[in-house]
């Protein structure tokens, strides 16, 4: 199962979230923001991609939404209310990603 995690710049949530599952036996893992200064910037390639979404925000899920309309249409969206307070690997921010992630696996 391919799963694309989102935050605004691909800095600190989505790269830790594609960190934890990127050597999982049964996932592949990538990451995207949603913001022009993102590091890597979501795409409709990488939106087709992915079996699952995962965005760390609402505000994410909706840019999304608006700009790939017609992809994202069909594509499971999935928000995880993770707020921007936690730098790259932060322990706490690995946990919550790990529980909130785990009821969708």
């Amino acid at each position: 199962m391919n799963l694309l995690f989102v935050c605004s710049r691909n800095q600190w949530r989505s790269p830790t979230a594609e960190e934890i599952f990127k050597n999982s036996q049964e996932h592949q893992a990538k990451s995207a923001g949603t913001e022009p200064s993102a590091r890597i910037k979501i795409t409709e390639k990488l939106i087709n991609w992915a079996d699952i979404i995962f965005v760390m925000e609402k505000k994410h899920k909706d840019r999304i939404e608006q700009r790939f309309a017609t992809v994202v249409d069909e594509k499971e969206l999935i928000v995880l209310d993770i707020p921007d307070d936690y730098q790259f690997m932060d322990e706490e921010l690995v946990d919550l990603i790990k529980l909130s992630v785990s009821a969708y696996l």
